[in-house]
């Protein structure tokens, strides 16, 4: 198949996650009609942002998914430093101690001394940023239901989960792992858009990608927790509780109590795979959230900081999150040349940002190459 000119091509692009967005960014800035489509009420996937608000009317904004991401690769190094030069990303001079609750003891842990990076002033900036530039689209609260190759017309058509009629596209790079995984039906009641049985080099998807669940509590004080020192806590042999980060630490935050601070505490993966087996990947209740947010911050409790009572406490479920494996570590991406389908994300390299990034850049490269346009960035 010959794709369109790259004048006339549109690419649709499932999910805004940071790879989802870097792909559509790189094709946007060729001259490439980008339409994006993320279920969600709005762009970053892991790296969105959570805004909240207090009884008397203060607004909070939590990281409550990825606290901060690294870069050692040359090709994130640079687009992470073109970020950092439109004021949408910053350096977060963050340390962390690790609390062992077999011994009860806080210590300076950390000797890494890698570069932090966050959004600012939300780690969801990135990727709102990169779904507002020329050339791309994006369409939030809008779940694909079915994608058909229309092989008589050589494209794609894409179905909402309501219906409706999304269009017809010469490309659609796949950034929702979901898409090709029965966690779709098991939360939906339908068949996964996808189909990958008909691909070869697709099988690893097609029993769904191994994940790591996870809660994510966040918190609010009217004052410092004095005890603790650094940005950060890693914990070691808890059941419960993974990591802790003063996230209104974080450069540009701005939406905490005065003279206090907002956290976000993620749970182990055993612990929230023990909740989803009981409360199977359905949306959790009020009342389950209510005792995850209670467990978490008594286990944060526990550690003898002199932790203050909270003004403001609410749980959130990362339920697929975080990817088991890397299906595709050296293509950094899934690629199909007769219907133009690319299949990227952090579960294709590796389950961080910079695998992400990588792998969003990678499938923007295999298009533009069908297309014979330079993939310099």
């Amino acid at each position: 198949m010959q794709m369109a000119n790259s004048g006339m091509a549109k690419i649709a692009v499932i999910g805004s996650g940071i790879s989802g967005a870097v792909c559509a960014s790189i094709l946007a800035s060729k001259g490439i009609s980008v339409t994006i489509f993320e279920s969600g009420r709005g762009p970053g996937g892991r790296m969105s942002s959570r805004r909240e608000r207090m009884e008397d009317g203060t607004e909070l904004c939590f990281d409550h998914g990825v606290p901060y991401f690294t870069t050692s690769h040359d090709e994130v190094v640079k687009i992470v430093r073109s970020w950092e030069s439109r004021g949408i990303v910053a350096e977060w001079d963050a340390r962390f101690g690790v609390f062992d609750k077999r011994t009860n003891k806080l210590v300076d842990g950390e000797k890494d001394k890698t570069t932090k990076y966050v959004g600012v002033p939300a780690m969801n900036s990135i990727c709102k940023a990169l779904c507002q530039e020329d050339g791309v689209e994006a369409k939030f609260g809008v779940t694909v239901g079915k994608m058909n190759w229309i092989h008589d017309r050589s494209s794609w058509s894409l179905i909402g989960l309501d219906g409706k009629e999304l269009g017809h596209f010469d490309g659609v790079v796949a950034s929702d792992k979901n898409l090709v995984s029965p966690r779709f039906s098991e939360v939906h009641g339908v068949p996964p858009p996808l189909d990958v049985s008909p691909y070869r080099g697709f099988s690893v998807l097609s029993q769904g990608i191994p994940v790591r669940p996870c809660f994510a509590l966040m918190v609010a004080f009217s004052e410092p927790l004095s005890l603790v020192q650094g940005k950060g806590i890693s914990f070691q042999n808890s059941d419960i509780l993974s990591y802790a980060f003063w996230d209104s630490s974080k450069p540009s935050r701005a939406h905490v109590p005065p003279n206090g601070q907002s956290w976000v505490l993620h749970s182990t993966s055993e612990y929230a795979m023990s909740v989803i087996e009981k409360s199977s990947l359905k949306k959790p209740s009020n009342e389950v959230l209510l005792k995850i947010a209670d467990e978490l911050f008594q286990e944060f409790k526990a550690t003898g900081l002199n932790i203050p009572k909270p003004l403001f406490m609410k749980a959130h479920r990362w339920g697929s999150a975080f990817p088991a494996l890397a299906v595709s570590p050296e293509e950094k991406c899934l690629w199909d040349n007769d219907t133009k389908l690319a299949i990227c994300g952090d579960f294709c390299v590796s389950p961080n940002v910079e695998g992400a990034i990588l792998s969003g850049i990678r499938a923007a490269s295999k298009f533009l190459t069908s297309l014979k346009i330079s993939c310099g960035l």
